[in-house]
């Protein structure tokens, strides 16, 4: 079985839609759609995700399956239950109520999450001060789920950290989603913590995961990675990446995102 996560394209958070240049880049991937083989389509509930995967499926002449856990993952920690978790985000004050604002669990800083090793951990990030004070995991556990159940329908069927192929197939299965969920259900696949990805890797708007089973033994299968936030479709279009989903590469470039 083969796997395609297909991010949004250049977002407009605020509205939930595209912007003019994610917009370009969602036709510009509808044109190698094709090529992508993408078998069946699901989408997540999000507009920028939508509208990306309408210039697609307008394409195949298709419609996609929506699923409510595709959502770009929603885990918020609130800062004001412990001093620890402080530290974690450059937080801001809200002072007519005298609180600080919940802020998105994976946007913490490098001086935290590199001096806690146990968000690292296959297990221990479950418990860790973070996730604590948060509502991170029934949405991981949602999230995770949805992913097992689709796969079970497929045939591949989740026991504890290893899939059984009881029903092994070369079908694909296409998600237009968001980089945090798409790093949340690969963790999953790989038995690791979530964190290791949303810390350590980006892709790019319309950009392209694609994984694919390997049954080195009869009904036993793993997952393994054959390309990751792939954008040769904008670069055979001779057009740039956005931004969107990376940091400052250097402090001082003040037009990049801090």
């Amino acid at each position: 079985m083969r796997l395609l996560f297909i991010r949004h394209g250049d977002p407009d958070y605020i509205h939930d839609c595209l912007t003019e240049t994610g917009k370009r880049e969602a036709a510009i991937l509808a044109e190698h759609i094709e090529a992508l083989h993408p078998g069946e389509l699901y989408v997540s509930p999000l507009g920028r995700a939508q509208e990306t995967a309408s210039y697609s499926l307008a394409k195949l002449g298709r419609e996609a399956v929506m699923f409510p856990w595709l959502e770009e993952f929603p885990g918020r920690v609130d800062p004001n239950l412990s001093e620890e978790v402080q530290k974690a985000y450059e937080i801001e004050w809200i002072a007519e109520e005298g609180r600080y604002r919940p802020r998105i669990l994976w946007d913490m800083l490098p001086s935290y999450w590199g001096a806690h090793p146990e968000l690292f951990h296959p297990e221990d990030w479950k418990t860790s001060e973070i996730v604590r004070c948060s509502d991170m995991l029934p949405l991981y556990d949602r999230a995770v789920n949805g992913l097992d159940s689709l796969l079970a329908e497929h045939g591949y069927v989740r026991d504890g950290r290893i899939y059984h192929a009881e029903r092994p197939n070369e079908k694909t299965l296409t998600f237009f989603c968001h980089f945090g969920i798409t790093c949340v259900l690969l963790s999953h696949l790989w038995n690791c913590s979530p964190f290791l990805l949303l810390q350590n890797t980006a892709t790019a708007p319309t950009s392209v995961t694609e994984t694919v089973t390997e049954e080195r033994q009869r009904g036993i299968v793993s997952f393994r990675m054959l390309r990751m936030g792939d954008i040769s479709h904008l670069t055979a279009a001779g057009m740039q990446p956005s931004f969107s989903a990376r940091f400052c590469e250097t402090y001082d470039n003040k037009e990049q995102r801090h």
